[in-house]
This record gives structure tokens, sequence and C-alpha cells, in this order.
């Protein structure tokens, strides 16, 4: 079995509304320990990560402490917006709902899966019956949940909204997901 840990990055600093360098909060740096409190007892062969801060230095301690590289890649990113969204909720409500939807300049669910897929397959074909986390973000996370379980849509979406970090399993027989499980690292 091969398990990946998508791990959706910790809290940003929402002021900052450029969306590739944006950094983490105090409190997003804080939350990083119960990352590394997470992995404590699992075994973790490889680390990836998109390209964006956020979600680079979420993930960053918990590659050194394993003495891991981090590797880049690109098709993690999150979803091209096409502009900073006065009410993300319409918009949000509007792509899982359409996942062709897009603005001028962004991307529609349908490619963020895709891209997001395409990325994990690689991840499987390189590191079978390995343990790897990925540093991510959340709307690709979610059309990637919703790839292998098509009742994931919307609700489930607005549900991880605020749970930064967040940690999700995926166990896979080869290419065959076989399970996936959510963590809610702040549950007591």
């Amino acid at each position: 079995m091969t398990e990946i840990f998508f791990v959706r990055h910790a809290e940003p600093n929402f002021e900052n509304h450029d969306d590739k360098n944006r950094e983490l909060s105090p409190k997003g740096l804080a939350d990083r320990r119960l990352i590394l409190d997470f992995f404590r007892e699992r075994a973790l062969d490889a680390v990836f990560s998109s390209p964006y801060r956020r979600a680079m230095e979420t993930i960053s301690p918990l590659a050194r402490e394993r003495g891991l590289e981090i590797r880049l890649d690109e098709d993690f990113r999150e979803r091209r917006v096409g502009g900073w969204l006065e009410d993300f909720d319409a918009f949000a409500r509007a792509q899982w709902a359409d996942f062709s939807y897009r603005l001028p300049g962004g991307e529609c669910l349908a490619e963020v899966q895709t891209r997001s897929l395409h990325a994990l397959r690689r991840i499987l074909e390189e590191y079978p019956e390995k343990h790897v986390a990925v540093g991510c973000h959340g709307t690709a996370l979610c059309t990637v949940i919703h790839a292998f379980d098509p009742t994931f849509g919307y609700p489930g979406f607005a549900a991880m909204q605020g749970l930064m970090p967040w940690i999700v399993q995926f166990t896979f027989c080869g290419t065959e997901c076989r399970r996936i499980q959510t963590y809610d690292l702040f549950a007591k």
C-alpha cells in the first residue's frame, strides 16, 4: 500500500493578496507543530509541496525534522481565481455547481483536478509502497477527494474551509484508491 498524506497549509496572512507569496500568519506558524505531532509515529519517505509560500512554510518543519528535501511540484498549486474576491462563497458555490465555471484569467475546478491528479499519479509511479507528504491547498485537495469520492462536493469543501492545517490520507493499492481518511488536527 502507498500512503499519500495531503497537508493543507496552515493559516495564511489574509492581508497579503499575493496568492503565490502569501506567508503564514503567526497562528499558522505556531500551528505547524500539529503536523509534527501527527507524523511523530508515522513513516515518511518523501515530501512534496506546491511552490506557493504558505504550503512550503507549512511542510518545511516536517521535511527538516525528517532530513528530507521538499520537492516542488507546480501541479499542486492552488486554483488560479483570476483576481481577489469579495464574495468567495458565491464564487466557490458556482465552481462546485459547474466544474467548468471560471472567471476571466482563472481556472475551473476541472483544470485544477486534472493537474492535481497528474501530479498524484507521478508520485504513485515514483514511490510505490511508500509514505509521502504533500504540502497543498484546500480547493486543489478537495478536487482530488472529489475524483475518488464523487459524493464529496461543496458541503465538504465548505466544512473544510476553516481547517488549517488539515490532513487527508489516501491509501492506494497501485493506482486504486482504497481509503480516504481526513484528520482534524484541532479535534481533542
